[in-house]
C-alpha cells in the first residue's frame, strides 16, 4: 500500500477531503472527487466517509482506491 503525504500549509489548520484527493493525484477534478466520495469509496481513519467536505487534520489517515494518503501539519 502506498502512503502519500499531505503537508498543511503554515495557516491552515486542516484540508477538505476533495481537496486531499485531488492534491495527491488520485482524482483528476472535484467532480470525480465528489463522485467516489459519495459512493463511499474514501474512508477516513478506517471509516467510510461520504462527505466531500470533510475537515482533515493532523494525523488523519485517508485510504481509496487501495492508497493512502496521511495529512501532517
Amino acid at each position: 500500500m502506498i502512503m502519500d503525504i499531505i503537508k498543511l500549509r503554515e495557516k491552515d489548520e486542516f484540508i477538505k477531503l476533495g481537496q486531499a484527493l485531488k492534491a495527491a493525484g488520485l482524482v483528476e477534478n472535484g467532480a470525480e472527487a465528489k463522485e467516489v466520495i459519495q459512493d463511499g469509496e474514501v474512508s477516513v481513519n478506517g471509516e467510510t466517509d461520504t462527505r466531500r467536505g470533510r475537515k482533515l487534520y493532523d494525523g488523519d489517515i485517508v485510504e481509496y482506491n487501495h492508497e493512502q494518503i496521511k495529512i501532517e501539519k
